[in-house]
C-alpha cells in the first residue's frame, strides 16, 4: 500500500512540475510576444547608468517570466559586445528582482481556478485569428499550466503526510541552527541546479509548506539555496563566450552567494522582519478537506524571496564598481583581441527571438554601411592615377567579410525561424534573410568593378578622362541612392520609395545615357575594343547595384 502511494505521489510530482515548467514557459513566450517591441525599446534604455540598468532588468524580467533567459541574454549582449559589463550587472541585479513576481503571482488565492483557465484561454489560442489573441492566449495559458501544477504538487506532497518514515526524512531537513540553515540553502541550490529553474523549485517549495511538511524557516532558507542554484544557467551560458561575458556570469553567482552569506548570518531577525511583514501567523493551521495546511506561509515565502533580492540589490548598487574591478582581476583580459565570429550574433540571443532578430538587424545596418564605404573606396580608386594597393586590398576584404557575415547571419535567422515565433517577427526575419542577401549582391559588383579598373590598367589602358569624369558622378548618385535606402532601413521608414524613387531613376536614366552615348562614339572609331568592354561592364555592374538597392527599399516598404 505504502509502495502504491508513493509511486502515486512521485507521478503526480513530476507531472505536476512538468505543467508547471511547461506553463512558466508559455508565459514566457506568449508575454515575449505581446511585449516584444517594448522589450527592444527597454534593452535600449540599459545605459552605463546601472540603477537604469536594474530598472530596466526588473521589467524585463517580469515580462519573460524568467531571471534565467535575462542572464543568458545579458551574457550574449556582453559575448557580442552590444552590452557593456556595467550594463550588464545592472540588469542582472534587476533580474533577480524582476523573478520574485513569481511568488507574488502564487500567492494569488486562484489554484483551484487554474483548469478553467488553461481551458478558456486554450480555446481563444485555437479558434482565434489574430496573433495579437493568440499570444495573449498562450500567456494565460501558461498562466493556467502554473497554478493547475501546483494544485497536482500541492495534493501531491498532502500524500507524504501518509508515509511516517518519508514524512521524517524530510523533518531532517529543519533551520533551526546555523549549520541547519547552511544545509537547507545547500539542498536548494542543488535542487535548481537540477531542474534548472527557481520558479520550479519555488513552486515545491511553497507546496511542501502549504501542506506543513517542512516549516515556514526551513521553506525560507531553501529560497536562499535556490537563489544560488539559479545561478548555473548563466554560467553554462558563458562557456565559450568572451571574457566579459564571463564576467558578466561571475558576478551572478558572486551576488547571489555573497547576499546569501549575509543574510544567513541575520537569519532569525530577517524571519521575524518578514513576519511582521506579512501580518499574519505564519504557523497558523486551517483544516481543508480534512487535512491541515498552513496557507499564510505561501505570501511569506514570497515576500522572503522579494525582500532578500531588493536588499542585495540595494546593497550592491553602490559597489558595483568596486566589484567590476574585483572580476577584472578574476578573469584577467586576453593579449589578443576576442573576436570570435565576424558579427555580434549570439546564439545565446534565440531563446529571447523579439531580441535576437533585433540583434540580426544591427548586423544587416553594418552590411549597408560596408556597402556605401565600398562605393566611397572605389570612387577614390577609380580616379587615381596609381591606385592605393591598401585601398584596392580593403575593397575586396571587405567584400569578403561582407559573404562571411552573409552566412553567420543566415545560420542565426534560420534557427530562429526553426523555434516558435511570433508572426511579426517571422516575417522580419524573412524579410531581414532577403536584405542581407542584397547587400551581398551589392558587394559582389562593387569587387567586380574594381577588377575591372585592374585588369584594363595592366593590358596598358585606362578610361578617357570624359569617361572618368561620368563615373565620377554616376558613383556619387549610386553612393547618394545606397546611402539613403540605408537610411530608411535603420529607420525602419515604409515610406522609403517616396523617398529614393528619385534618385533611382536618376540613376538608371544615367547609366542608358551613358549606355547610349558610349556606342555613339563606338561609331567614331576612337575608343579600344578593351576599354569599350570594360567600360558596359562598369555601366552594367552600377545598375545591378542600383537593381539591388532597389530590391532592398521594397523590401523594407513592404512591396516584396
Amino acid at each position: 500500500m505504502e509502495l502504491e502511494t508513493l509511486v502515486k505521489m512521485a507521478c503526480e510530482i513530476v507531472g505536476g512540475l512538468g505543467i508547471f515548467l511547461l506553463g512558466m514557459k508559455y508565459m514566457s513566450d506568449g508575454m515575449q510576444a505581446v511585449a516584444g517591441s517594448s522589450l527592444r525599446r527597454m534593452i535600449g534604455l540599459a545605459t552605463n547608468n546601472r540603477f537604469l540598468a536594474t530598472i530596466v532588468g526588473t521589467i524585463v524580467t517580469v515580462v519573460v517570466q524568467s531571471s534565467s533567459v535575462t542572464t543568458v541574454m545579458v551574457v550574449g549582449f556582453v559575448n557580442s559586445g552590444v552590452m557593456e559589463l556595467a550594463q550588464g550587472v545592472g540588469v542582472i541585479m534587476g533580474a533577480n528582482i524582476g523573478t520574485t513576481i513569481t511568488g507574488w503571482i502564487l500567492v494569488l488565492k486562484i489554484g483551484k481556478y487554474g483548469l478553467p483557465i488553461l481551458g478558456a484561454a486554450a480555446f481563444i489560442y485555437l479558434f482565434s485569428k489574430g496573433d495579437r489573441w493568440r499570444y495573449w492566449a498562450m500567456a494565460f495559458m501558461g498562466v493556467g499550466m502554473v497554478f493547475f501544477g501546483l494544485e497536482i504538487m500541492k495534493d501531491a506532497c498532502a500524500s507524504i503526510k501518509d508515509l511516517p518514515e518519508f514524512e521524517a526524512w524530510f523533518q531532517r531537513f529543519n533551520a533551526d541552527s546555523y549549520p541547519g540553515i547552511l544545509g537547507c540553502a545547500v539542498a536548494g541550490c542543488i535542487l535548481t541546479m537540477v531542474v534548472q529553474s527557481s520558479s520550479a523549485t519555488l513552486g515545491i517549495t511553497i507546496s511542501l509548506a502549504f501542506q506543513g511538511i517542512i516549516s515556514y524557516e526551513t521553506a525560507a532558507a531553501l529560497v536562499l539555496g535556490e537563489n544560488i542554484g539559479t545561478t548555473i544557467t548563466a554560467l553554462l551560458a558563458s562557456i565559450g563566450a568572451t571574457t566579459n561575458a564571463r564576467r558578466a556570469a561571475y558576478f551572478h553567482v558572486l551576488f547571489n552567494i555573497i547576499g546569501v552569506f549575509w543574510i544567513t548570518l541575520l537569519f532569525d531577525p530577517y524571519i521575524d522582519m518578514i513576519r511582521w511583514f506579512v501580518a499574519g501567523d505564519v504557523s497558523e493551521a486551517v483544516v481543508q478537506d480534512g487535512k491541515e495546511v498552513f496557507p499564510h506561509t505561501t505570501a511569506a515565502i514570497a515576500a522572503t524571496h522579494s525582500v532578500f533580492n531588493i536588499v542585495n540589490t540595494i546593497l550592491f548598487l553602490p559597489f558595483a564598481p568596486m566589484l567590476i574591478r574585483l572580476l577584472n582581476r578574476i578573469v584577467p583580459s586576453k593579449s589578443f583581441k576576442e573576436k570570435p565570429h565576424l558579427t555580434d550574433l549570439d546564439i545565446r540571443m534565440v531563446e529571447t527571438p523579439s531580441l535576437a532578430i533585433e540583434q540580426s538587424r544591427k548586423e544587416i545596418v553594418k552590411m549597408g554601411d560596408s556597402c556605401a564605404k565600398m562605393l566611397a573606396w572605389l570612387g577614390e580608386l577609380s580616379q587615381q592615377d596609381e591606385p592605393n594597393k591598401q585601398l584596392a586590398d580593403r575593397l575586396k576584404q571587405r567584400e569578403q567579410v561582407l559573404d562571411s557575415m552573409q552566412d553567420e547571419i543566415a545560420v542565426f535567422v534560420t534557427n530562429l525561424l526553426s523555434g516558435n515565433v511570433p508572426h511579426s517577427v517571422a516575417e522580419e526575419a524573412r524579410e531581414q534573410l532577403r536584405i542581407a542577401d542584397e547587400y551581398e549582391s551589392v558587394s559582389d559588383y562593387l569587387a567586380n568593378l574594381d577588377n575591372f579598373d585592374r585588369k584594363l590598367r595592366r593590358d596598358g589602358h585606362r578610361f578617357t578622362p570624359s569617361q572618368l569624369e561620368s563615373l565620377k558622378e554616376l558613383n556619387e548618385h549610386v553612393s547618394e541612392y545606397v546611402a539613403a535606402v540605408n537610411e530608411a532601413f535603420r529607420q525602419n521608414n515604409a515610406n522609403v520609395l517616396t523617398k529614393t524613387s528619385p534618385m533611382s531613376k536618376r540613376v538608371r536614366n544615367e547609366i542608358k545615357t551613358l549606355r547610349r552615348r558610349h556606342l555613339e562614339e563606338l561609331s567614331e572609331g576612337t575608343i579600344a575594343p578593351a576599354v569599350s568592354i570594360a567600360w558596359l561592364a562598369t555601366l552594367n555592374a552600377y545598375a545591378r547595384v542600383r537593381d539591388h538597392s532597389q530590391n532592398v527599399a521594397e523590401t523594407i516598404s513592404g512591396e516584396k
